[in-house]
């Protein structure tokens, strides 16, 4: 599908808009909005409240006003048809008398399906799969998860020398990235619905899981904390018990089990923080989505690396991944990647977390 240009920069700006609320609208989707009046000028913005608000399309009309009635409406989800919380989306731009939407990714769940032809028995121009690709690979993709697979998404991210230590022999590890690269990692927390650590790096670095804001403060909005332990080790004193923010100990059986848990709590994007031994589980099982790593221009030569044992021993079984961003921090780099397979290996025998 293609748009004009004052159609595909407002898709682009819908986009930022559903990344602006990320890690405060699920189960809901992320979903950004925008109108244009009937001479493609931009009269109206809107992204999801928190559950129980109003939707993407309801916020930008109320912002466009009139000036929206034979204008478009361009948006990165097709409009609901169902009246849950809130009415449907698709009757409030029938309201507004837009004649035209644009639609980045069609409706995948039954419940809500059905608002673009609902818009087309009335009348309007609808195009379902405008930069479809863009929009499910940005704020959607979590959602579009839970909603395919029936589980969270899950950001695996690790910080690492180049030569994939993430800690030295000794067992030090903070401050192998700068200050930068730190600073994008509370923004990336504060972009999911769940931080994840395993037991292991709870008593190895006791961290807090908070996020906090440019001045340090704590923001306002802290996602769950989680902690893999099904052998009972986290101490009481730990900082991730300290009230900071919410925090769920799991002994769940494995990933699986841990995601399917987390799902059932209206969790819909998890950061897997944890280290190398919960890193490899996930990854064993297929259950990592993307991957940022964080590189220091800095070098170890012995410490623990990267990830723990993935039940490889032929480079032609290798796991591999797909670039998808390289952004400088500072000093360091960020590498985004998506893997294209698993390694078809299951669970550790033990089942260590």
């Amino acid at each position: 599908m293609t748009a004009g240009p004052a159609e595909s920069a407002a898709m682009a700006r819908a986009r930022e808009l559903g990344a602006s609320v990320l890690g405060t609208t699920s189960p809901n989707p992320p979903v950004g909005a925008v109108v244009l009046d009937a001479d493609g000028a931009v009269v109206g913005e809107g992204a999801t409240s928190p559950p129980g608000g109003p939707h993407a399309e309801v916020h930008a009309l109320a912002q466009a006003g009139e000036r929206a009635r034979g204008g478009t409406a361009v948006v990165t989800l097709e409009p609901c048809a169902h009246t849950g919380r809130t009415g449907p989306c698709a009757d409030a731009l029938l309201a507004a008398g837009v004649a035209r939407v644009l639609v980045a990714v069609p409706e995948p769940t039954g419940l809500a399906g059905g608002g673009a032809e609902r818009l087309r028995a009335a009348g309007v121009d609808v195009e379902v799969g405008v930069e479809r690709e863009a929009a499910e690979d940005g704020a959607l993709a979590a959602w579009l998860t839970g909603a395919r697979a029936g589980r969270p998404f899950v950001v695996w991210k690790a910080g690492a020398t180049l030569d994939g230590r993430v800690a030295a022999a000794d067992g030090t590890s903070r401050w192998i990235t700068g200050p930068v690269a730190r600073a994008a990692v509370h923004r990336l927390r504060a972009g999911c619905d769940a931080v994840l650590v395993g037991s292991g790096t709870v008593l190895a670095d006791d961290p807090q899981l908070t996020v906090r804001d440019a001045d340090g403060r704590d923001a306002a909005r802290q996602p769950l904390r989680v902690v893999h332990d099904r052998r009972g080790r986290v101490p009481a004193g730990a900082r991730v018990l300290d009230g900071a923010a919410p925090t769920l100990v799991s002994r769940a059986d494995g990933p699986a089990g841990l995601l399917a848990e987390l799902f059932d709590r209206d969790v819909r994007r998890v950061l897997l923080e944890g280290g190398p031994t919960l890193a490899a589980a996930f990854l064993r099982e297929g259950l990592v989505d993307e991957v940022l790593v964080h590189l220091a221009p800095k070098l170890l030569g012995a410490g623990p690396s990267l990830v723990g044992d993935l039940g490889i021993s032929t480079i032609g079984a290798a796991l591999s991944l797909e670039l998808r961003e390289v952004t400088p921090l500072g000093g360091d780099v960020q590498i985004r990647l998506r893997p294209t397979g698993h390694t078809g290996v299951g669970p550790r025998a033990d089942g260590r977390d």
